[in-house]
């Protein structure tokens, strides 16, 4: 049962929440703001059960909950009916009929058990204006027994008059330890593959959790690196190839499924088209990911020669064989190079052609 002991590096949240639980001083509106991933409803969903707990008490540094009362049971269970996640049928979308039906109309039923009622909407910045207008007078007027959390990814998707009513709390990137630590420990995650992921998620927890139990991103990273062992040795045509082989995500069910079920709603394909393009971006992200820290460490081994600071140490015979061609120049050139491609791809840039020239650029300097 997940505690405030379990949150990770966000200690100016936590600080804020056991004062709110020491002092009985809990806000009537929180938003969290934090990157998709990186614990948000973890954490809102911790405070959420110690709010409503029978029997709060002191564990080592942390005021937290019993976990064996019977709102805590429900609470671990998602089956507290004084704690209610928001929900919405269009993906893209929470209406202004969502918010009337889920909060604003439903405010007015006192708890069930409890002494407080809590709404939790997720993804929050999908809330249109009309939604949050809604929200408003909820947030303007509310019952003393209600608290809402409103969880984001962007700020700047809210009205001013939705922020200035709420305590916005906003997550901070986690150590690179820290999360190494909890993947060796709490996930039995090997020493060199948790120092890779934690490096990897750039400070984002549920991202390293993703990328340690994703086998498809250790496929990714074997065959990039692969790719740049044997790349002198390839034609132009035959790298394009073996580049759209490592970023064409692999089939899932669900893609199956999706070809031979017939959508009667554009909404819906539009939205499978939405998801699908990030799943190319995020692969694709990666991709520079493991060329950025690949080429970081050959730079490392090539000024030290020793293995001691390096992401990769599992590819050691790869990075000693490029060590041993390149010069620190050439390898400077394809970081800087890495980068460019990064901002043009950003700029929207044709992914295919930005690909290409980088690996005539890296082919020309290993």
């Amino acid at each position: 049962m997940a505690d405030f002991a379990d949150i990770i590096d966000q200690n100016q949240i936590i600080e804020h929440m056991q004062n709110a639980l020491a002092t009985g001083k809990i806000s009537h509106a929180y938003i969290i703001e934090g990157e998709e991933d990186a614990g948000k409803e973890f954490i809102t969903r911790v405070f959420a059960k110690a709010i409503q707990c029978e029997h709060r008490e002191k564990k080592g540094e942390f005021i937290e909950a019993c976990n064996e009362c019977h709102s805590c049971i429900q609470a671990t269970s998602l089956s507290n009916p004084d704690i209610i996640t928001v929900t919405h049928e269009k993906p893209a979308t929470i209406s202004v009929d969502n918010i009337r039906e889920q909060v604003r109309d439903d405010v007015i039923i006192k708890p069930y058990a409890s002494k407080y009622k809590i709404y939790i909407i997720p993804e929050g910045e999908k809330m249109n204006a009309s939604a949050q207008n809604a929200l408003l007078k909820t947030l303007e007027e509310p019952p003393a027994y209600v608290i809402i959390f409103i969880l984001t990814s962007n700020l700047n998707a809210f009205l001013q008059t939705i922020l200035s009513r709420c305590v916005v709390l906003s997550l901070k990137p986690a150590r690179d330890e820290s999360i190494k630590n909890y993947l060796m420990n709490n996930l039995h995650v090997v020493d060199y593959k948790a120092e890779l992921c934690s490096s990897f998620a750039r400070g984002n927890v549920g991202k390293a959790i993703k990328l340690a139990e994703n086998e498809n991103f250790e496929n990714l990273k074997n065959s990039t690196i692969e790719l740049i062992s044997k790349l002198s040795g390839l034609e132009i045509y035959e790298v394009n190839n073996r580049i759209q082989e490592i970023l064409t995500p692999p089939k899932t069910d669900d893609d199956s499924k999706s070809k031979t079920a017939k959508k009667g709603k554009k909404s819906e394909e539009n939205e499978g088209k939405k998801k699908s393009q990030k799943a190319d971006l995020e692969i694709v992200e990666d991709f520079f990911d493991v060329l950025l820290y690949f080429f970081r460490d050959v730079l490392v081994y090539k000024a030290e020669e020793n293995t001691t600071h390096l992401i990769f140490n599992d590819k050691l015979s790869y990075i000693r064989d490029i060590t041993d061609h390149c010069t620190y120049s050439g390898i400077n050139h394809i970081i800087e190079s890495l980068g460019t491609a990064q901002n043009r791809i950003k700029a929207n840039v044709n992914v295919e052609l930005t690909l290409q020239m980088l690996f005539i650029d890296i082919k020309e300097n290993i």
